[in-house]
């Protein structure tokens, strides 16, 4: 009972497997058969798309070549029309040229013509002078004859007598005019210089060689010094200036010829007690700083003196100079204050007179610029300050008035006489300039300068009013028996060259410094 049922199960699923899969088949084939007609739809659609579209295609195609084609024609078309006007203009050209052509031949027969007709007329007329000159001679004969004297004789006769009395009258006259314009010029002139001095009256300041440093208490005069006097040496081998630490409460003495020289010692001795580290390293770093600090007050000082005279386009070299006249003299008068003085009057006579008053006070204020470069080269400082102005393109009529305020050179415009009168006027001032001053500067200068000819030599300062030079050299370039010999050679030099009162003591300084570096 088992078995039969155990194969009518397995018979029940072997052919249920295989209606399963007869029907399976059948499945298949049909899901094949409507893939195969969804396939041939979608062939189908998609060669009716591509008909379309190329159909579409074509149109467009078609449709941008009519397009096209309309365009070309237009351009033909424009182009025709174009040429068939410049056709017709030619044509109006050629026409009105042959119109202008025959007009042209109808006025050269006239012109013909009209020749033909002068020419006989030139006859006429030579013919008509001839006799007039026949008549003329016989007149003249005549005359000759009645009066004795020949044509010639006569003309001159008559000439040097209307030129005798002509000079005559003229001397009258211009001995006249140059009566009235001496007076009414020396009046004018008078004038014009009274009214520029009071219009521009300013104090008068003479410069010294001696500036005083106050201290408020004397304990700092010997923080000055220094252990066996190292600081004030250090601080007078970095100036050049003599510091002059004696009884006097509450001030130290300052002493050198150059100006800028002194301002930078105050400056630096002033800011060393202010701080209150006063040490060589220091005072060498603190002079170096300094230093900086005067070249920009020169560059301020410069420009604010140009803003003040309403002068514009002045080259910042120029204006460097300007700024230096602070710290320079002539003979005694400070040298910015002079040279502003000189640019008003300048300006005011230029104006009075009717002339360019911006190159009048340019010219004022630039004359003595040749005063202030330190090379100090062996040529005049007017002829100088005119090189200077010309390399820094100056106005031509200023540079003549610069070159020419000492007569170094011939003047070419009115300026220059008028910057000439007002430099005197401001130097000659009662008061305004010692003339001592300018001759003892250029002996310490001449001083330093023959010092610093020799090789080796670093810097030099000529201290306590020119009685001490101090030579400073280079300790690579020269040992401790070389600088014996050149106090010498410089002391004989003086001796033999140079002009000065009393005596004057060479001190050759000659320092060696080990440096190293702890990192």
């Amino acid at each position: 009972m088992e078995i039969t049922t155990i194969i009518t199960i397995i018979a029940s699923l072997i052919i249920g497997i295989v209606i399963g899969r007869y029907l399976l088949q059948r499945l298949f084939q049909k899901q094949e058969k409507e893939a195969r007609e969804k396939a041939a739809e979608i062939l189908k659609e998609a060669e009716q798309r591509a008909e379309n579209h190329r159909k579409t295609k074509a149109l467009e195609a078609k449709e941008k070549f009519l397009k096209l084609k309309s365009e070309h024609e237009k351009e033909v078309n424009k182009k025709n029309n174009w040429i068939s006007q410049k056709e017709n203009s030619i044509k109006q050209k050629e026409k009105s040229l042959s119109n202008k052509f025959e007009s042209l031949n109808r006025e050269k027969q006239e012109l013909d013509g009209q020749r033909n007709k002068l020419s006989q007329l030139t006859e006429l007329n030579e013919k008509h002078k001839r006799e007039l000159d026949q008549l003329n001679a016989r007149k003249i004969k005549q005359l000759e004859s009645l009066a004795e004297m020949s044509a010639e004789d006569a003309k001159k006769q008559l000439i040097d007598s209307m030129t005798r009395e002509a000079r005559s009258q003229a001397m009258m006259h211009i001995k006249e005019i140059v009566d009235g314009a001496k007076m009414t010029a020396s009046k004018e002139a008078k004038k014009i210089v009274i009214q520029t001095i009071q219009r521009t009256a300013t104090e008068t300041a003479i410069e010294n060689t001696v500036s005083v440093f106050n201290i408020e208490s004397d304990d700092v005069k010997g923080r000055v010094i220094g252990r066996e006097g190292r600081n004030i040496r250090a601080l007078e081998g970095a100036t050049g200036i003599e510091i002059i630490v004696d009884d006097t409460p509450g001030a130290i003495i300052l002493s050198g010829f150059d100006p800028v020289r002194r301002e930078i010692a105050r400056l630096s001795l002033h800011r060393l007690v202010t701080d209150g580290r006063i040490h060589p390293a220091r005072i060498e770093e603190v002079v170096e700083k300094t230093k900086g600090q005067i070249e920009d007050e020169i560059i301020e000082t410069g420009e604010r003196t140009v803003i003040d005279l309403g002068i514009h386009g002045l080259h910042p070299e120029l204006i460097r100079m300007v700024g230096r006249m602070k710290y320079r003299s002539s003979y005694g008068q400070n040298l910015l204050q002079h040279s502003r003085e000189v640019a008003n009057f300048a300006a005011t006579m230029a104006s009075e007179l009717g002339l360019n008053p911006k190159h009048a006070k340019r010219a004022g204020l630039l004359h003595d610029i040749g005063k202030v470069p330190d090379d100090n080269p062996d040529i005049p400082h007017a002829l100088l300050g005119m090189q200077l102005a010309e390399k820094y393109k100056e106005h031509p009529e200023v540079c003549n008035a610069i070159g020419a305020h000492h007569d170094e050179i011939e003047m070419t415009s009115l300026i220059s006489p008028i910057v000439q009168a007002c430099d005197a006027i401001s130097g000659a001032r009662p008061g305004a300039r010692r003339e001592i001053i300018e001759s003892y500067i250029k002996r310490l200068k001449e001083l330093e300068d023959l010092a610093l000819s020799y090789p080796g030599v670093e810097k030099t300062f000529a201290i306590q009013a020119g009685r001490e030079l101090r030579v400073v050299v280079e300790s690579e370039k020269i040992n401790d028996e070389e600088a014996n010999i050149l106090s010498a050679d410089i002391s004989n030099r003086i001796q033999t060259e140079m002009i000065y009162p009393g005596q004057i003591k060479v001190t050759v300084i000659r320092e060696t410094r080990a440096v190293a570096y702890a990192k």
